[in-house]
């Protein structure tokens, strides 16, 4: 869909926790209706998941070939 909003992009692949938890969640806050956050972090962050669940969001988590994980986030709705 050429309409579609960019991706708020988190690069977290350098931070050390709690800060890419933290930075999520701000953009998480920013989402528009359709819009994803795109978090790049080095490891599956499961407590991430478990509040992205709880609160009506789905992810999809991409591994890439130099062991970083793209992780898709958006609303449940879009």
């Amino acid at each position: 869909m050429s309409d579609q909003l960019p991706p708020i992009v988190v690069d977290a692949r350098h931070l050390l926790p709690p800060e890419p938890m933290e930075r999520t969640l701000e953009a998480l806050d920013e989402l528009k209706p359709g819009q994803a956050v795109l978090l790049m972090i080095p490891r599956q962050p499961a407590p991430l998941f478990d509040m992205l669940r709880n609160n009506g969001y789905t992810y999809t988590v991409e591994s890439q070939p130099d062991g970083m994980f793209h992780i898709h986030i958006r609303h449940e709705a879009d």
